[in-house]
């Protein structure tokens, strides 16, 4: 079983896998988690390249996106697949519905094209269940602090098309993609990711 934690910065998608996968351990399931980018040697170089240099260093959009599924693509590999094929449960911070969303929705590349490199990049491995965490934007940057990363940092315009990106993905898909209200107490957020899981799990 794949799940993936998705959303805007600030809308609680740490504490929520950290809850979600003790939940998961107490279960006796089998847990590997991972971030997207990340995890691997070469995902954590990129990620330095994609999140924390300074704005002198431009990126275009295509770039942007490339490097982030060059990343993606290692932590199938090295990751997510093998886990996946010894029947283990991978949950993963972010993965390709961020790329569609970022640079496609709210970044101006083709959404679909975005998808389609993403299928190339994962080997068609995508998450069994999705949980997009959502809030508005004023919300989730009242949560964050001071020091906001290179996309974190690109204003309240580019945050609500992030939004609005997210949530026209979750209506186009079969259900994998779980939109959760993420602005209310933690407790009940995380019952209701347990409830969704409890069912898939058992299946």
């Amino acid at each position: 079983m794949f799940f993936s934690f998705d959303g805007l910065d600030g809308v609680g998608k740490t504490t929520q896998m950290q809850l979600f996968c003790q939940w998961l351990a107490e279960q006796k399931t089998e847990v590997v988690t991972c971030r997207d980018p990340g995890s691997t040697p070469l995902g954590e170089r990129i990620r330095e390249i994609l999140l924390l240099s300074d704005e002198q260093t431009p990126i275009a959009a295509c770039s942007e996106m490339l490097l982030y599924m060059a990343a993606r693509a290692q932590l199938v590999d090295e990751i997510i697949r093998p886990a996946l094929e010894a029947d283990k449960t991978v949950v993963s911070d972010r993965y390709l519905l961020a790329n569609i969303v970022y640079q496609g929705h709210a970044g101006g590349l083709e959404p679909d094209a975005v998808r389609t490199v993403g299928q190339v990049a994962t080997g068609g491995i995508l998450p069994d269940c999705t949980f997009l965490l959502d809030m508005s934007p004023k919300s989730a940057m009242r949560r964050m602090g001071d020091q906001l990363d290179r996309m974190e940092s690109r204003g309240d315009g580019y945050r609500q098309r992030l939004r609005d990106g997210f949530l026209a993905e979750a209506e186009r898909t079969d259900g994998a993609i779980h939109v959760i209200d993420a602005d209310r107490p933690v407790d009940v957020v995380q019952a209701e990711l347990q409830a969704i899981a409890t069912p898939l799990l058992a299946g």
